[in-house]
């Protein structure tokens, strides 16, 4: 678990939730939202640590007994609210987990805080049995909801609540992370950053993924011959990204920012301006070959591919066709 000063970007947010804690102005209910891996359970943990720390202002000390209960996970009134069916929380959840014990005055803090994971999977009744609490919390009670999607609220939810929605980092940011935390070589954290987009925790899982490896080795040997391909080459490679079970979203994102460094090199020759500056021969070569009406064919052949993709239509087919149209332009 980390404390405010560990979490990389994101700075308004801590600064809120450390101007609440030092201003005694903490609200009973907030709600985070944020995509998987942007840091809303971090924000949380460390929201709670500096509440529940018997010294922390405005960081939590890590060294008190508060503190060393929260990092090993048993504080009496820091309370992760868990859900058996995968794909939602209902009312029994609510009403045991949180309801039922809301009253009870907390053990050994000022506050009692719950944290509730997953919260857009809510059903509606569940919604409304929190609600009940929301409405007329005890003083000491903290509710912070974590959502991919607070769309999936109740407007009665909402209103009673703090909203805050995190916002992508910048890319120097998360690159920084990158190279100088996890040693990332700078060409590789060019492109993890920019499959990131702003996305701290995604850049973190495709540096340490066999699977993008397998994907970045594929794609570029594919990308780099298109044109000097057979179409029997081409069917054959269609096939090899299909068994070597691939995410198909990701090989055409990958695509994107391929031609995209194309498009900026035929533009600029600023090297600086790529992606993929340590295969800037190859990008040089292919920007020369390519006009940029063929380009802009290649990239809309690439959304199309897309669209085709995600309304089920055969993917060898919708891939055949882009690369066609890849190789021809």
């Amino acid at each position: 678990m980390l404390s405010f000063r560990h979490i990389v970007g994101h700075e308004q947010i801590k600064g809120h939730f450390q101007k609440a804690v030092e201003n005694h102005k903490v609200s009973h209910a907030y709600i985070l939202t944020g995509e998987i891996g942007m840091g809303r359970k971090s924000l949380a943990n460390a929201f709670a640590l500096t509440l529940l720390c018997e010294k922390g202002i405005p960081d939590p000390c890590m060294e008190c007994h508060a503190c060393k209960q929260v990092l090993s996970g048993n504080h009496p009134d820091l309370i992760y609210v868990t859900h058996e069916k995968p794909n939602s929380i209902g009312v029994d959840d609510i009403r045991k987990q949180i309801n039922n014990t809301v009253l009870v005055r907390p053990y050994s803090s000022h506050y009692k805080i719950y944290i509730v994971d997953e919260a857009e999977k809510m059903t509606q009744q569940a919604q409304n049995a929190l609600l009940k609490t929301i409405e007329e919390p005890p003083s000491y009670t903290i509710i912070i909801l974590l959502t991919t999607s607070q769309e999936a609220f109740l407007p009665t939810i909402l209103s009673r609540c703090v909203q805050i929605k995190l916002k992508p980092l910048q890319d120097f940011v998360v690159k920084g992370y990158l190279t100088e935390t996890l040693q990332v070589s700078e060409p590789d954290a060019d492109v993890y950053t920019a499959f990131a987009r702003g996305n701290l925790g995604k850049a973190i899982g495709l540096a340490s993924s066999d699977n993008f490896k397998l994907l970045h080795q594929e794609m570029l040997g594919l990308l780099k011959h298109i044109k000097d391909m057979a179409i029997s080459e081409l069917l054959d490679y269609i096939r090899k990204l299909k068994e070597e079970n691939l995410d198909m979203n990701e090989c055409l994102d990958f695509m994107q920012l391929w031609y995209r460094d194309v498009l900026v090199y035929k533009v600029t020759t600023d090297i600086n301006q790529l992606i993929f500056k340590d295969e800037c021969q190859a990008l040089s070569e292919i920007s020369k070959n390519s006009g940029y009406d063929g380009l802009e064919m290649v990239l809309k052949a690439i959304d199309k591919a897309r669209v085709q993709l995600n309304a089920n239509v055969n993917m060898e087919l919708a891939l055949e066709l882009m690369m066609l149209v890849m190789k021809e332009n």
